[in-house]
């Protein structure tokens, strides 16, 4: 039987995608990792990038598919095994599925609403339980939440809820040595589809969409200064205020224009 260490790790959840990749290259320079995503192949690839650029710091992952409540089990086992304990919580992994609803598939419905909210809200459950003195929870929502948005519905849902929550846990743990942010960006240049739908989007996509790294380093900043609520970037801000002087149903049916124009489906 291993010896438990009792170490302190940054958690940090879809870790081999775009914004969980800037997570870990910023993150690792703080301290030791634990990273989860579904490939144990790209997890031991971003391990290796990792120990190389940084030898001193130690890195650690699990191939988790986060939508199976038994692999998730595994995974908080792996983790009470080696007696790690987390300084700080990167809610990064999503899907972000973009149609008509009716045209979901019963299983992709499923699959969205627990990727986006029950894994992430089974983690920082886990990670609350298992924290270090001080601990920091960051996590990723989306400017989707900020209206209800056709034709990107259940993704705009599922992130509004992911902001109501974790506004509420951070009142909730406030005095216990918890810090918690929920950031809410626009685009994100990641894989090469999802610039292609920023592309076009036109202006008002390329004035919204920011660089992972961009995002990673205002997530960590506002974070560390404990601050609720974050729109990365002033276009983002103008975003989710000033269009609130319009009425809801105006809102929603320019955004319905828009986003009724594209269609993509989560990997």
């Amino acid at each position: 039987m291993e010896e438990k260490t009792s170490e302190h790790y940054i958690f940090i959840s879809g870790a081999t995608g775009g914004i969980g990749k800037a997570f870990a290259r910023a993150c690792i320079r703080e301290g030791d990792l634990f990273l989860t995503g579904r490939s144990e192949e790209k997890l031991l690839r971003l391990k290796e990038e990792l120990c190389a650029q940084f030898p001193h710091r130690k890195v650690d992952f699990f191939a988790c598919d986060l939508t199976d409540e038994r692999s998730r089990a595994d995974m908080f086992s792996y983790i009470e095994s080696r007696g790690y304990l987390f300084s700080r919580l990167c809610n990064v992994a999503g899907a972000d599925i973009q149609k008509a609803f009716y045209k979901y598939t019963q299983e992709k419905i499923v699959f969205q609403c627990r990727v986006n909210v029950e894994a992430t809200l089974s983690i920082t459950h886990f990670v609350l339980h298992h924290r270090a003195p001080q601990l920091e929870i960051v996590t990723i929502s989306s400017i989707s939440a900020v209206y209800p948005m056709p034709y990107f519905a259940e993704y705009s849902a599922t992130k509004a809820a992911l902001t109501s929550f974790f506004s509420s846990l951070r009142l909730e743990m406030k005095g216990q040595g918890v810090r918690v942010s929920v950031i809410e960006p626009g685009g994100v240049y990641t894989r090469p589809d999802v610039c292609k739908d920023i592309e076009g989007q036109g202006l008002w996509g390329k004035l919204s969409a920011k660089t992972p790294e961009y995002i990673a380093c205002k997530s960590l900043c506002a974070v560390r200064k404990n601050k609720r609520l974050v729109h990365p970037g002033f276009w983002n801000k103008v975003i989710a205020t000033v269009p609130r002087i319009l009425p809801l149903g105006v809102r929603m049916r320019f955004i319905a224009r828009r986003w009724s124009r594209q269609e993509k489906d989560a990997f």
